[in-house]
This record gives structure tokens, C-alpha cells and sequence, in this order.
């Protein structure tokens, strides 16, 4: 152990790098002291460390010296790790009840995972939330590319917190970011094997409503749709026998799959894809809407709807981050959270030129599924879960290639409760060498699931981590 500790002492030394940490003990918003321990910095990741990403890290709020130690992945591509923090997993969230549009209120989430763990929330890539480049080459970015910044993160934090080493790991997230942990934690692996410095405690990881396969994904919000009775069954068999079962891509020359799926778009054209009993809500500059024969588009920021009065202000989800604009774009609250000055002039929750501009971001990894395959033969746990009223990721696809894998069945589909009542539905899967993989919907969630059933999700991750069943 000394000679480790030593190992890893030598090693930070070497690292020359323009990284900075900083420990925040209040935010304006919040009434007194912060009752976790807060910390935010930043890392340079790239060869003279020019990317420089921007992380909020919580300890946890249990025994952090024993606790695992998570690492979240927001989705987009391109959403700052602070919307996991306050809109999903995080120790705080925006006191909605009292917002009026002016400066918000934090209050606590007390179905926070920090309870139990602690968390690195990132901003990745390069672009997202606070993270900055001076070289605007580096705002093009990649799967590939902030895989490895991710993972080149990860390696220098740690070695930077020395303490945590001895810390389970776990790669974890939600949303485009599912696509891009698998990556994560098959980098981390190999690096292990590798003997790369510092060796980590990886045991596994976890994705929620992720993306996987993105043609896949898509192609399965059609049916779908079907299975929860927003298309008939005319119109999906008409789809389905004229389509060949493609709704992607389909040949243009097939006029009767063409006009099948003009049918079922007409069904599903004025849904809330996140969730489908949710309200549609326009905004001043509405995005037209492309499926099913688009891309995916995860994330629709209102930006606009800050323009309008609280009697036209539409009742929709959406509305609810509007507070995260106003707070982190507020100086006060970037001073307070040590953010270096004119190094980001506009704050967004998630950076819709990274996740819908091509030129921007390359999705070079079509499909993730061999990176869950291989690590599940290299023996990694993981808990693979989706709300189950989510279209934009729906639980069929992801359960699909769950299923593709081949594994064995070891414990068959069963309901999940929390305080008497069903949560949700489970699978648990294994390979011969006893590594399981936990596929579970939560009821009535959308995307993501902890934004919409937080109580739920936090008993889920509880018991997961604990080695319990859910």
C-alpha cells in the first residue's frame, strides 16, 4: 500500500498541468452553508493541456473514504454536467414552486445519489457548460475524441485526489452520454491491463436511456408507439409489411412504405418525445419537428420562452430549466463557482451547435453494442435502465440489444417496488463467468428517468450498488 501511495504521489508530480480546484462552501441562492462538501475545477486534457474541462465533484455525504466513486457523462452531445447535478442526481435543484423568473432559489433534493456516493459531474466536450479551449480547432469534437478526453480527465483527477483510488469506480450517466460510457470504461480496462497509472477501482458502470445504436434507437420508436396504442394497427402493419420493418432510411421509391409512414407520423407528429403524456409546448422560435425520417434530437432548450409573460408562459417541463440559465449566467454565481473569467460569455444547459451541427461534432461510433459486449466478457457489472415513457430512447431498443448479447436469463421479468408500489419492471442477465447485467424500466418516466421519478431511482441505484436485488 505505502509503495502505491508513493507510486501515485510521483506520479502527480510529473503532471504539469494548469489545473485549478477550488472548495465552495456557499452559492448564492441557497439559504446558509452548502450541508455536502462541494468542489469545483478545472482539468487540461490534450497534449499542452489546451481543452480545459470544468467539473463539479460532491463528495458523498455517507463515509466518502469507503462510498464508490461515480463518474457521470451528461447526454447531448454537448450537456453540462450541471443538469445531472441540479435536474437529476445532484444534491440541489431550483425551488420551482417559488420561481417567478427572477433570481432563483436552490433547494435540497433529498433523493440526491450523493447520499450514497460520490460524483464528478463533467462539462464535455470542449464547449459544454464551462469548459473552454483557446484554440478553436478544439470545438470540433467526436465520440472517439471525448471518449479519450474523458478518460484523460478521469486519469489526472485522480491523480489529483489520490484518496479516491481506493474508491469502486463506476462510469455512469444518461442519454447520448450512454453512448459514450461504455467507450469510457472500455478505455479505463484496457488502461488497467496496460499497467497505465493510476490503476483505477473500475467494477462496472451504469446508462439511462441510453443511446446505443442510433439507427436502431429510432427504429424502434415506431413500434413503439404502436405498444402503447398512439398508432393502430392498421397503420404499424401497414408501415411494417410495405417497410420491410426500416423506417430510418427507407427507399424513396417505395411509395406505399412512404405513405404508410406519412400515416404514422401524422400520429405522432404533436408528441412530447421525452414523454409522451406530457404536453408539446411551442416556443417563439419553434425547431421543426423531423421524425421519424431525421436525426434524434435529444434536448429542446426554451431559451425563448424567456420572453414570454407568466399568463402566455406554456405549462411544459421545458419551463423548469429555465432557472438554470438565469443562475449560471449570473457573474455573482460564476465567481462563486471560480469560473475564469471571459472564457465563456454564454451559458447553456446543453449546446445545441455541438449536439445538432455536424461540422461540430462527429458521431464516428455508429454503435456501442460490441463495447458492451466485450465488457461484460471482461467481467464489469451494469445496470442499464429507461423510463418507460420515454419515445426519444425507448425501452425496446434498449432492451433489444440487451437481448442481442446472448446472455443468460437469471432472473426473469418481474415488478420492482419502492414503498409497496411497483417502480417498475426488471430482467437481470449473466454470461457463464457470473457477470449480470440489471435492465430495469422505472414507471411512468420519461427521458431521463431521475428527472421524472427521483425517489424511485435513487432506491434503484441504492440496492444496485449494495448488491441487492431491486
Amino acid at each position: 500500500m505505502k509503495s502505491c501511495i508513493r507510486l501515485v504521489l510521483f506520479s502527480l508530480l510529473l503532471i504539469k498541468t494548469t489545473s485549478s480546484q477550488s472548495i465552495i462552501t456557499t452559492l448564492p441562492g441557497y439559504p446558509g452553508p452548502l450541508p455536502f462538501k462541494l468542489e469545483t475545477g478545472y482539468i487540461g486534457v490534450g497534449e499542452h493541456d489546451e481543452r480545459q474541462l470544468f467539473y463539479y465533484f460532491i463528495e458523498s455525504e455517507a463515509e466518502p473514504e469507503t462510498d464508490p466513486l461515480l463518474f457521470w457523462l451528461s447526454g447531448g452531445p454537448g450537456c453540462s454536467g450541471f443538469s445531472g447535478l441540479v435536474f437529476e442526481v445532484g444534491p440541489l435543484a431550483f425551488d420551482l414552486a417559488t420561481f417567478g423568473g427572477s433570481f432563483p432559489s436552490l433547494i435540497i433534493n433529498p433523493y440526491s445519489w450523493t447520499k450514497i456516493a460520490s460524483i464528478i459531474f463533467i462539462d464535455a466536450p470542449v464547449g459544454a457548460g464551462f469548459s473552454y479551449s483557446n484554440a478553436s480547432e478544439d470545438y470540433l469534437s467526436s465520440d472517439t475524441k471525448l471518449a479519450s478526453d474523458s478518460y484523460s480527465f478521469l486519469r489526472k483527477w485522480l491523480l489529483k485526489h489520490p484518496k479516491f483510488l481506493k474508491n469502486c469506480l463506476y462510469v455512469s450517466g444518461d442519454s447520448y452520454g450512454g453512448k459514450i460510457i461504455p467507450m469510457v470504461t472500455l478505455e479505463i480496462a484496457k488502461g488497467n491491463e496496460a499497467g497505465l497509472q493510476p490503476r483505477m477501482l473500475l467494477q462496472g458502470y451504469t446508462v439511462g436511456n441510453p443511446v446505443t445504436d442510433e439507427k436502431m434507437d429510432i427504429n424502434e420508436q415506431i413500434p413503439y408507439c404502436h405498444r402503447m396504442a398512439l398508432i393502430s394497427d392498421g397503420y404499424f402493419e401497414l408501415a411494417k409489411s410495405n417497410c420491410k420493418g426500416e423506417y430510418v432510411n427507407p427507399d424513396q421509391n417505395n411509395y406505399k412504405c412512404m405513405n404508410a409512414l406519412k400515416l404514422v407520423k401524422k400520429c405522432m407528429e404533436r408528441l412530447y418525445e421525452p414523454h409522451i403524456l406530457e404536453p408539446l409546448c411551442e416556443f417563439l422560435s419553434p425547431k421543426p419537428n423531423d421524425f421519424p425520417l431525421g436525426q434524434l434530437f435529444l434536448e429542446e432548450d426554451p431559451v425563448d420562452v424567456l420572453f414570454l409573460s407568466k399568463q402566455e408562459r406554456p405549462q411544459c417541463r421545458n419551463y423548469n430549466y429555465v432557472p438554470a440559465y438565469i443562475w449560471a449566467s449570473n457573474q455573482t454565481i460564476q465567481e462563486a463557482l471560480h469560473i475564469r473569467k471571459g472564457t465563456v460569455t454564454n451559458w447553456q444547459r446543453c449546446n445545441t451547435t455541438i449536439a445538432h451541427t455536424t461540422l461540430s461534432y462527429e458521431k464516428d461510433v455508429e454503435s456501442v453494442f460490441k463495447h458492451h459486449q466485450l465488457l461484460n466478457e471482461k467481467g464489469f457489472q451494469a445496470l442499464v435502465y429507461s423510463g418507460d415513457h420515454d419515445m426519444c430512447i425507448p425501452y425496446m431498443s434498449t432492451l433489444k440489444w440487451i437481448r442481442n448479447l446472448n446472455l443468460i436469463v437469471d432472473e426473469g421479468w418481474r415488478p420492482w417496488y419502492v414503498d409497496g408500489q411497483i417502480a417498475g419492471y426488471t430482467e437481470k442477465y449473466k454470461n457463464i463467468n457470473q457477470t449480470y447485467i440489471t435492465f430495469a424500466t422505472v414507471k411512468g418516466a420519461g427521458h431521463t428517468a431521475p428527472e421524472y421519478k427521483p425517489k424511485e431511482c435513487f432506491a434503484m441505484i441504492e440496492r444496485w450498488l449494495s448488491l441487492v436485488p431491486l
